[in-house]
């Protein structure tokens, strides 16, 4: 059985971001939503997922989060209207 990937956008409570990496998007959003995901998330409850996208690898998968985390909010924001959602 093949494994999927996942690199997934949160929006905190307080409206910024938190990007991610998970092989189950429902497991760990109930993470972060339980305050047992990132410690980042943990002080920025309530979150929801306004963004995943599907890899064939891990490596990918890591590196579209790092790309996501390493960028202006600005070019956040408009990565996700581009995907339109935002």
């Amino acid at each position: 059985m093949a494994t999927n990937y996942y690199m997934y956008v949160l929006e905190c409570g307080d409206g910024s971001f938190y990007g991610g990496f998970t092989t189950d998007l429902k497991r760990r959003l109930e993470q972060h939503q339980t305050g047992r995901g990132a410690k980042y998330t943990r002080s920025h409850l309530p979150v929801k997922m306004i963004y995943h996208q599907s890899f064939p690898s891990k490596g990918d998968a890591l590196r579209a989060e790092y790309a996501f985390k390493h960028q202006s909010r600005r070019a956040k924001v408009a990565f996700l209207k581009k995907h339109k959602l935002n």
